[in-house]
């Protein structure tokens, strides 16, 4: 297995990282001019956080492109290109139980000849609604106390939020000609890891939009490769289940090992997966614990995913919110670290590599206030395909028998 390698500079990560044929490929030839089709996708994500509960009509909203958008061999919108949209319908939270929306639009982006395309794209993001529980509670209301049962018509839902990262495909609007000398040759064979990196936010937000923990992994692992390792490796699944972890806590309190994680989002969605190694004598207060979010990118077919990673070292309670959290130990590259060490013991890892992120993260706050600090690296690390060492031999010993 390749050992941890540090890599000095970003220039130094992507050129490890980037085929040895890009090197030797040649350029396309140049037509007179190239066709942008109406109806060509474009992928976005919002570059600001937003809600029904302050979000105006007509409020201005910034967009970033996700992708390149190339034709025939060259680049006529490069990613990381602002974008521009609007939003075109807002509701706040109202009674009856229903949830606030928002309603966006995507207006034009800027072609890598200057020029502006227009974009059209129309996104709705409702707010949840308890419409059903309001009416549980009335009818239970209306059996117990008679007259008191309408006032849970003022019941009201909750304001949407949409969350920066989110994101949003839209089309082009009409036929564009653009002459072929004036773009730039498309980015062929470039590194995805390099990609991600420059494009991934650096640290995860809370419901409410709040920055938090910093990304400190990448995985390069099929999904199944990526539950067994952690599986193999002693590591649990974070239950999700609210009838589950009420039955848990009740019966097993201080014993439960799979103790459920808060939400925390990346691309504007929460984590797919949430995994966590309590400490076996605090099973609760104390675990090394991570949350992983699958992203859109892929390296031979292998995808790509960014993960968190914090240490729990203690319970604190806060009087002002009459809340309970976990507090972390600080030094979050210890987590990142010993992530690495508990899944190469299982003789998961095939690679390990330490990257730096797109901007630094040195010193920062969690959502809930608590400090971390950081050297501002990423740890790479690829997981071995098939079969786990564990599986392998059980299925040797069951021929044998």
């Amino acid at each position: 297995m390749s050992r941890a390698i540090y890599l000095a500079s970003p220039v130094c990560a992507l050129l490890l990282l980037l085929p040895l044929g890009l090197f030797g490929q040649e350029l396309p030839a140049s037509p007179g001019k190239l066709l942008l089709e109406s109806g060509t996708p474009v992928r976005l994500q919002l570059a600001q956080t937003i809600s029904s509960a302050h979000a105006h009509k007509n409020d201005h909203l910034d967009f970033v492109v996700a992708d390149d958008v190339a034709v025939g061999g060259f680049t006529l919108i490069r990613a990381g290109t602002p974008a521009e949209g609007s939003v075109i319908g807002v509701k706040g939270r109202r009674p009856f139980g229903m949830g606030g929306d928002v309603i966006v639009q995507l207006d034009s982006v800027e072609l890598t000849t200057g020029e502006r395309v227009g974009l059209v794209a129309r996104q709705e993001f409702k707010g949840k609604s308890h419409t059903i529980r309001m009416g549980m509670e009335m009818a239970l209301a209306a059996a117990i106390y008679g007259p008191a049962a309408p006032v849970f018509l003022l019941s009201r839902g909750r304001d949407r939020t949409v969350l920066k990262g989110t994101e949003v495909t839209a089309y082009t609007t009409s036929d564009l000609s653009i002459e072929a000398a004036e773009l730039p040759v498309a980015r062929k064979n470039v590194s995805k890891v390099s990609e991600l990196i420059q494009q991934m936010p650096l640290r995860v937000l809370n419901g409410e939009g709040r920055e938090g923990d910093m990304l400190n992994l990448i995985f390069l692992a099929r999904e199944d490769d990526l539950q067994r390792a952690f599986a193999d490796a002693g590591w649990l699944r974070a239950e999700k289940s609210k009838p589950h972890i009420i039955w848990h806590l009740l019966w097993q309190r201080n014993h439960y090992t799979k103790l459920p994680m808060g939400k925390l989002y990346v691309f504007g969605r929460a984590q797919d997966y949430s995994f966590t190694l309590p400490a076996p004598r605090s099973i609760v207060a104390r675990r090394h614990h991570l949350r992983i979010w699958k992203t859109d990118r892929v390296v031979n077919g292998i995808p790509l995913w960014v993960a968190a990673a914090t240490h729990d070292v203690s319970i604190e309670f806060i009087k002002h919110k009459f809340r309970l959290f976990h507090r972390i130990d600080p030094n979050v590259d210890a987590e990142r670290d010993f992530i690495a060490r508990s899944l190469a013991e299982t003789r998961q890892l095939t690679h390990e590599e330490y990257v730096r992120c797109a901007a630094p993260v040195f010193n920062a706050q969690t959502a809930t206030g608590q400090a971390y600090y950081s050297d501002s690296r990423m740890l790479l690390l690829e997981l071995k395909q098939g079969a786990s060492p564990m599986v392998a031999r059980a299925a040797v010993a069951g021929t044998l028998r």
